[in-house]
């Protein structure tokens, strides 16, 4: 029976396709998907993942999908394993180890599985020596994992802690209820320009970053926004991004803000591929109605209180800026997922930029990465170019 007293948390998201991969024809590589015991019970799953869009990575929009089910899989069972006697340094201690090396031991098993029943075509080899030459099919050749390449985000929310899993590029922001933005995981130093570590290499299992973080009064998070690198790169600074992930958070706290987001999500994040990255964009969010409810009111306590003191300043709400209203888009529609389903779910896909990328120019100055001044990585190496023909 769940616990009358617990803080209730909600989940969204959406992912598109970028727009440059809409005109090249190309897939969705990215996957979401979200997964919650109940209805509005714990624990929550939200899995992302960005499948790599260089030309030797063919088959990424499966690895995503393998990606963001295993993830879900792994951590749900991880948790599962401990209920009712939770203790954060075992978990951490533990986790940090257990889970890379299990969802890598994993995701490597599903997809020698798909590859034994699907075997590369003459045509894919064709297609992929025509864009990047015959030395690519030989490393496809010594690393078939290569052709499923796919980033990693997960974050998993129980009623004491929440836990952080990533591989790779994208970002994970936790948002306070008086709209402070911070990042729970250290940054990795390689991921540079279209460099990123990938479940496809082989040692990924320690390339992760993992945290646990203790739920409480004192130190609570509102909201929990999970982004793929398509949607930060929408952006012309990391401030408009971590602006974004406020804004989100005021919406949510207005009357009708969970379906408000929800329904408009996929379009803000469409209008955010056309008009930046031009990438495949996704994003999940995880908020609590009733920490956003106490951040409400103590706002309305301290207008109050400003409204009895002998000067009063009159204020206008700002709107969100031009950026921030074309990046807060695109997650919607999303489907709850429960653990007995979730290996039927059909999740999208999405692609990386490429040479077929046309740069958009918006209003806001979104930011772009060029793809094209990078070379092809062995995949021995530490990192892979995602975005490399």
């Amino acid at each position: 029976m769940e616990n009358s007293n617990q803080t209730e948390w909600r989940i969204i998201g959406e992912t598109v396709p970028g727009a440059s991969h809409i005109r090249a024809g190309t897939p969705n590589q990215d996957s979401i998907l979200l997964v919650r015991e109940s209805s509005r019970g714990l624990p929550i799953v939200v899995s992302i993942a960005d499948g790599h869009g260089s030309a030797k990575c063919f088959r990424s929009d499966f690895g995503s999908q393998f990606a963001v089910k295993k993830a879900a899989q792994i951590v749900g069972e991880f948790l599962d394993e401990r209920r009712g006697h939770f203790d954060l340094a075992e978990i951490e201690n533990k986790g940090k180890d257990y889970l890379p090396k299990e969802f890598v031991k994993k995701w490597r098993k599903t997809v020698e599985y798909h590859l034994k029943n699907n075997p590369f075509t003459e045509d894919e080899f064709k297609k992929l020596e025509e864009k990047s030459g015959v030395g690519a099919r030989k490393l496809i050749e010594e690393n078939p994992l290569l052709a499923y390449g796919t980033t990693s985000l997960t974050v998993a929310m129980e009623e004491d802690f929440v836990l952080y899993l990533q591989l790779g590029d994208g970002d994970i922001l936790n948002v306070s209820a008086a709209g402070e933005v911070t990042k729970p995981l250290p940054e990795d130093a390689r991921l540079l320009a279209n460099e990123t570590t990938s479940m496809c290499l082989p040692k990924a299992e320690n390339d992760f970053r993992f945290s646990v973080q203790k739920i409480s009064v004192e130190q609570s998070h509102a909201l929990i926004l999970l982004s793929t690198d398509g949607y930060l790169n929408s952006f012309s600074s990391e401030a408009g991004f971590f602006q974004a992930g406020t804004d989100i958070l005021n919406m949510l706290a207005a009357d009708g803000g969970h379906d408000a987001v929800n329904v408009n999500l996929k379009a803000w994040l469409e209008e955010a591929t056309q008009m930046g990255s031009g990438d495949d964009s996704t994003v999940g969010i995880i908020y609590s109605p009733d920490r956003l409810k106490k951040s409400e009111s103590d706002a309305k306590s301290e207008k109050t209180s400003e409204t009895q003191t002998p000067e009063t300043t009159t204020t206008t709400e700002t709107p969100p800026s031009p950026e921030t209203s074309q990046a807060i888009a695109a997650l919607t529609n999303s489907e709850t997922v429960t653990p007995e389903n979730m290996e039927d779910v059909t999740v999208t896909i999405t692609i990386k930029k490429d040479k077929n990328k046309v740069s958009a120019k918006p209003a806001a100055a979104l930011a772009q990465k060029d793809a094209d001044t990078q070379q092809p990585n062995s995949a021995s190496e530490k990192t892979i170019d995602k975005k490399s023909k």
